[in-house]
């Protein structure tokens, strides 16, 4: 009989037996393979396929398939895709384990922080002591404070400290469900919806998300599971099947974690055939021989300054030939920024920067701007009282305000801020004396600059709120100098979910880039949100991905490479 067990753990991250004991335990259980698909870890590979190869030698073959268990959200909810046949010591892979594991050793630092202060002292370095060569995960929190006399039981760590809503609990920064499946298709694996049934969605729910994973290449779905019904794998063949996906079945094997659950027979009734592994690698081979089938189309927002340019305000060679790279891949890219469309223009003119699928944002979302077809797609504009109440409450406070026509920077006087102000932009200036009795265009911005007095500028702001919340309007800092007007309907996170609705690409195949607070929004919006290194600390809480160098050191070149 051949059985096979395409779901399983080791104590590598959370399960009890080691890699060679798992192989032992599969050869006495009589399987023919078993894929190795620890949680957000390949370190237990190496050592399971150097045992699995001892014991073919000996004349007891096994094959056990690389394998990892990625742990994702989607709309609030702890999504896991496995991929199968993982290239593990692949560049590429090794850079993405990287970023998770730098994730959870800061989100673990916070969470032992949390305990202590709750009266369970503990340092990281004691748990990862404790459970050397683990991905440390909440259930080797709860064996710790069981192991040293905090608690009562594992049930007890969960309901009173480390549960979701336990008072120690810390959230991790997950990346999509989306761009698990595309890692692991671009680590030359195969992409597998976990135990679907688990997820208690509804029908339409969890077929929404399987056709958005569809989309992006996922290629099977776990209908054979340890805790699925009969009628539960019926129900997910038939999606699998609607979907044109493998069937895949695993255990969730873990040990002693998971007392009466046996691998490759869960708890007593699984069974997992050979014929669908047989019926996998015959989809693997169609996906080698059809890579272009693979592909999706992608957009790249990203800010200008202290993101895309350097500190002299340029493109470095790495990072042009990285965007010229991404757009020959068939992905689109839009520059965002705070500044006029004008100016953002200016900027893409100065750095001969002409590729194509590009698009302009300006005004922090106020306008898009098609580059090919000239003209602009979506605009949002403060009103003309509302301008004009702004330009007066400058003038009381002796702060420099100005806004913007279509073709032109329109300022009450020329002054220190202003000259200062016009460093950088190029866009032509117009002094209207009675700017605000003058105005006749609703601009799509207002911008006050303080270049000494921050906290001058920042009373400004405060004394504004009441109004600004009753209008509508948000008042954001785009660097400590310069306050922006905007209405709360704009912003940068509108113009990636305005401009992905008329370009028909989903926001989770979109990535945004940022350093400053007005990058929050486009960051949050986006489905990969990548922020600088040497951009503001809430900047980079918010991201999904923080990059390795700074604007001045291809920053963002160096972590969009492995997106294309």
């Amino acid at each position: 009989m051949n059985i096979i067990d395409l779901h399983v753990h080791s104590s590598k991250s959370d399960g009890s037996f080691t890699p060679t004991e798992l192989v032992n335990y599969a050869i006495e259980k009589g399987l023919s393979a078993f894929a190795l698909t620890d949680h957000d870890t390949t370190d237990g590979i190496d050592e399971a396929l150097a045992s699995a190869e001892a014991a073919a030698a000996g004349g007891r073959p096994l094959e056990v398939i690389p394998g990892i268990e990625f742990s994702t959200e989607y709309e609030g909810q702890d999504i896991h895709i496995v991929g199968l046949y993982i290239d593990y010591k692949s560049d590429f892979f090794s850079r993405r384990l990287v970023s998770f594991v730098e994730g959870r050793i800061t989100r673990n630092k916070e969470m032992c922080r949390r305990l202590t202060e709750h009266g369970i002292p503990v340092t990281y370095e004691e748990l990862t002591a404790e459970f050397p060569d683990c991905v440390i995960t909440r259930a080797h929190y709860a064996k710790f404070m069981l192991n040293h006399g905090y608690i009562k039981s594992l049930k007890e760590a969960f309901d009173r400290y480390i549960g979701d809503y336990g008072s120690c609990f810390v959230p991790r920064k997950k990346i999509t469900p989306m761009r698990a499946v595309e890692i692991i298709l671009k680590a030359g694996g195969f992409p597998i919806l976990a135990h679907p049934v688990l997820y208690h969605f509804s029908k339409a729910r969890l077929e929404k998300l399987v056709a958005l994973l569809t989309e992006m290449g996922l290629q099977g779905l776990e209908c054979v599971y340890s805790t699925h019904s009969a009628s539960d794998e019926r129900e997910m063949r038939s999606l699998a099947k609607k979907y044109n996906l493998c069937v895949s079945g695993g255990s969730d094997f873990h040990g002693n974690a998971k007392p009466g659950l046996d691998l490759a027979t869960g708890y007593g009734n699984l069974f997992v055939p050979g014929e669908l592994l047989d019926k996998i690698k015959e989809r693997r081979r169609w996906m080698s021989a059809h890579p272009d089938r693979l592909r999706r189309s992608k957009i790249l927002f990203t800010d200008l300054d202290g993101t895309l340019l350097n500190s002299k305000k340029q493109i470095d060679g790495y990072t042009r030939e990285i965007l010229t790279a991404w757009s020959r891949a068939g992905h689109k890219l839009a520059l965002c920024s705070g500044r006029d469309i004008n100016s953002v223009a200016d900027v893409k003119r100065d750095l001969c920067l002409d590729l194509p699928g590009m698009y302009l944002i300006g005004y922090n979302g106020g306008q898009i701007y098609d580059c090919e077809k000239q003209e602009t797609l979506h605009k949002i504009t403060l009103t003309l009282p509302q301008t004009r109440h702004l330009l007066r409450e400058a003038e009381k406070w002796g702060i420099h305000i100005h806004t913007y026509s279509d073709t032109h920077i329109l300022a009450p006087k020329m002054d220190k801020e202003l000259h200062y102000y016009q460093h950088a932009i190029k866009t032509p200036l117009i002094i209207s004396e009675n700017l605000a009795d003058d105005l006749s265009q609703e601009p799509c911005k207002c911008l006050a600059i303080e270049l000494k007095d921050l906290q001058k500028l920042e009373d400004f702001r405060l004394s504004l709120l009441p109004w600004a919340e009753k209008e509508g309007i948000s008042m954001i800092y785009s660097n400590p100098n310069y306050l922006e007007f905007i209405p709360e309907i704009s912003g940068k996170g509108t113009a990636v979910k305005t401009l992905c609705e008329i370009l028909d690409i989903h926001p989770y195949f979109s990535l945004a880039a940022g350093d400053a607070q007005n990058d929050m929004s486009m960051i949050e919006a986006a489905g990969i949100g990548i922020a600088m290194i040497n951009g503001s600390e809430d900047v980079k809480f918010a991201a999904t991905v923080v990059t390795h160098e700074d604007n001045d050191h291809d920053g963002l070149a160096r972590t969009l490479i492995d997106f294309i």
